[in-house]
């Protein structure tokens, strides 16, 4: 077996291994995390095609038997440097023969809240207080998954199983 085969199981497996424990976990963190490894992967088998589909048709068309003779790789040596040089003059002609429009008005005196009220507009403070109710809950959800659960496990009398 091939070094390309073993990788290519080992990738396999891995995929359908990490696609599976995204429905059975009992975790949104480690589903999550199944997740972005099952897409990992499945990019990583992606590209190894893409090349190998590449390969194949470089070897197909090219005048080169097998694709295993030296080349080069640069295609018109003597001109390309011409070109680029001739577009970047172009490009730099652009910067300094516009006739750019003068600025109107002054910088603000908090650039932040002015950027700020043109996106979101009077909406701002809205999303503000949005924002930090978001953050808020992020805190408290992860102060409740804690290793102890919801429940302190050093006051037993506060578990709702036992009664109260």
């Amino acid at each position: 077996m091939t070094l390309q085969s073993v990788a290519f199981w080992v990738l396999a497996v891995l995929s359908v291994a990490s696609g599976v424990a995204v429905f059975v976990v009992d975790s949104m963190a480690r589903a999550t995390f199944a997740l972005l490894s099952y897409l990992g992967v499945l990019i990583v088998l992606m590209m190894v095609m893409e090349m190998t589909v590449m390969a194949v048709f470089m070897i197909m068309y090219m005048m080169n038997p097998a694709g295993l003779m030296p080349m080069k790789m640069v295609h018109n040596s003597r001109g390309a440097p011409l070109i680029a040089a001739g577009v970047f003059v172009l490009l730099a002609a652009g910067v300094f023969l516009t006739p750019w429009p003068r600025r109107r008005g002054s910088p603000p005196a908090d650039p932040t809240h002015a950027l700020g009220l043109s996106i979101m507009g009077p909406k701002m403070l809205v999303m503000m207080v949005v924002g930090a109710a978001i953050l808020a809950t992020m805190i408290s959800t992860t102060v409740l998954a804690t290793h102890r659960g919801r429940y302190d496990g050093d006051r037993p009398h506060l578990r709702p199983e036992e009664g109260r």
